[in-house]
């Protein structure tokens, strides 16, 4: 029972906002537009205790308003407030030049958004502004959804981003923001709304990168295993192997692409480091590449993260394959027929028992850092606690996974009858780069290379003559 009322709790925190204004004395508040936005924006601010009108063409047709909201002409709206909302579109602005002296010296919020990047040479926001110069225009609200607004923005976004040219104006649309319960982000001058208005219309701009790298090792590990197992099979005995697509060369390709993407996240920190050591300081910019990928680490983790569930999937379903009871059947009868059987092995046990175990305990982890990376998580660490497990568990799980791989190799990995046409099995390929961040990361925390590293990183720098301040701990954090 008190665990739900901690969740309410929370829950009321979020929905009321900061500040609240006494019925006495509300502030008037005017929105142009009558759309789904301009609905869901008028209801949050009288909820929050705003008194608001509504500007319409068309006022007495306008219907599904919130209670407690007046609806009327845009000149007769306009000289009810000095805050107005224009939550209408860019092609509809042209009518606000009639306003021109109604508008003078008001504070004119645009919400708007295009329907594609860069759709006009200027933003709305600053298009708004050359149409009515005597106000002073804020972009703001543009990437707050309506559905957001009416959900109390408890399972979307809550930042808004604010730009304007005028201070005291922004200060008071950042009022309006925190009243609302949301969070305000000011990114400076009206120059910055093309980039707030380019920002809704993005498509995982930080995901591109993990999705094409994750599905370039697929289709590469994918159509090696079919070399190997499908096509090799069929022209040397003209075996038909080709059922082996859909579930064990998935099988194989899911894995191996988990442990592939999982060595990459951390491979370019490696590479920092080893940058770093080169330079003989930290104040020297990484290359635009290594940037990128390093900003990118979360969204490799979270797509190897759901590799390693395909794979987990996939192998949960290996005993009811048709192949596999087949297999089980015609050796069951073999047995009997011939009054044999298979010796137990216990070295075989033991392999196969500590690939079992060493799968389950590196799936588990992996499982631990992509609950880590949420949000909702990390913002309940300290900023040890996340790098401990981000940093510390993140290599204990590509170590248990590589040694996954490797024990499911055992005595095959370095033997010859496992090469067709000269290729390696696939998961000999998977372990060159795990592999070598592991070895090299063991390089880089010997004592002898991590106390120059650290001296590095607390800003010591090779050849300079701040080093020896640097030393004495007058470095810049």
């Amino acid at each position: 029972m008190s665990g739900k009322l901690g969740v309410m709790e929370k829950t009321c925190t979020v929905m009321l906002p900061l500040t609240m204004n006494s019925s006495e004395n509300r502030e008037n508040v005017c929105i142009f537009g009558t759309g789904d936005f301009g609905r869901s924006l008028g209801l949050k601010m009288l909820q929050c205790g705003y008194s608001v009108v509504f500007g319409s063409r068309n006022p007495r047709t306008s219907r599904l308003l919130p209670n407690g909201a007046e609806v009327l002409s845009y000149s007769e709206a306009a000289q009810k407030s000095d805050i107005i909302l224009i939550a209408i579109h860019r092609e509809h602005y042209e009518f606000l030049t009639e306003l021109i002296e109604v508008l003078k010296g008001k504070i004119l919020v645009d919400v708007s958004n295009n329907l594609k990047i860069n759709q006009y040479p200027e933003s709305n926001a600053e298009y708004l502004a050359q149409l009515v110069p005597g106000a002073h225009v804020v972009k703001a609200f543009n990437t707050i959804s309506a559905w957001a607004l009416q959900s109390g923005a408890l399972d979307a976004s809550r930042q808004v981003f604010i730009c304007g040219n005028d201070s005291k104006a922004k200060q008071r649309v950042v009022d309006i923001v925190r009243t609302l319960g949301l969070t305000p982000l000011d990114r400076g001058s009206l120059s910055a709304a093309t980039e707030i208005e380019n920002y809704p219309l993005q498509l995982f701009p930080m995901w591109r990168f993990p999705f094409y790298l994750s599905a370039a090792l697929c289709l590469f590990f994918f159509i090696y295993c079919v070399i190997r197992e499908v096509i090799y099979p069929y022209v040397q005995e003209k075996e038909d192997s080709t059922f082996r697509m859909a579930i064990s060369i998935p099988n194989r390709v899911f894995p191996i692409t988990a442990l592939t993407l999982l060595a990459l996240v951390y491979l370019p920190g490696v590479i920092a480091a080893i940058l770093q050591l080169y330079r003989g300081t930290k104040y020297q910019r990484f290359p635009d590449w290594l940037d990128h990928w390093m900003l990118c680490r979360k969204q490799l983790g979270l797509v190897a993260l759901g590799f390693a569930f395909l794979h987990a999937i996939y192998t949960l379903v290996i005993p009811i394959r048709y192949y596999v009871r087949w297999r089980i059947r015609n050796t069951t009868i073999t047995q009997v027929i011939t009054k044999k059987d298979n010796p137990f092995i216990t070295s075989m046990a033991w392999l196969s028992d500590s690939y079992v175990s060493l799968g389950i305990l590196g799936f588990f982890l992996f499982v631990l850092l992509g609950i880590t990376s949420l949000p909702s998580v990390s913002n309940m660490m300290n900023w040890r606690e996340f790098r401990f497990v981000q940093s510390k568990l993140g290599y204990l799980t590509l170590i248990l996974c590589t040694a996954h791989t490797l024990v499911y190799g055992g005595r095959k990995f370095l033997s010859s009858s496992i090469l067709r046409w000269y290729l390696p099995s696939a998961y000999v390929l998977a372990l060159i780069i795990p592999s070598t961040v592991l070895v090299i990361k063991f390089i880089l925390i010997m004592p002898c290379i991590n106390k120059t590293l650290m001296r590095i990183r607390q800003g010591w720098e090779r050849n300079s003559k701040y080093s020896k301040s640097a030393l004495n701990g007058k470095s810049d954090i």
